[in-house]
């Protein structure tokens, strides 16, 4: 099991809102620390690809369970 550091609940916002939280909570972490990320928007699977591969940072997890996506990102 991972160990998560952050958790940020990004439900019922629609992009860019979940990336820029997601930014704003990674920046005040440490490298190699975890955040997880709950997100509603079906956009959110792309864009967090995306932005893991344009910041450097790890996409550890990318799920989803009913209307909710699931995402672990790793400081880099």
């Amino acid at each position: 099991m991972t160990e998560v550091n952050e958790e940020l609940d990004a439900r019922n916002l629609n992009c860019p809102l979940p990336i820029l939280r997601a930014k704003k909570t990674l920046n005040k972490m440490e490298s190699g620390q975890i955040v997880k990320i709950l997100a509603t928007d079906p956009g959110s699977v792309k864009d967090f690809e995306s932005f893991a591969n344009q910041t450097g940072n790890e996409l550890l997890e990318s799920t989803e369970s009913g209307d909710e996506f699931h995402f672990l990102i790793k400081k880099a």
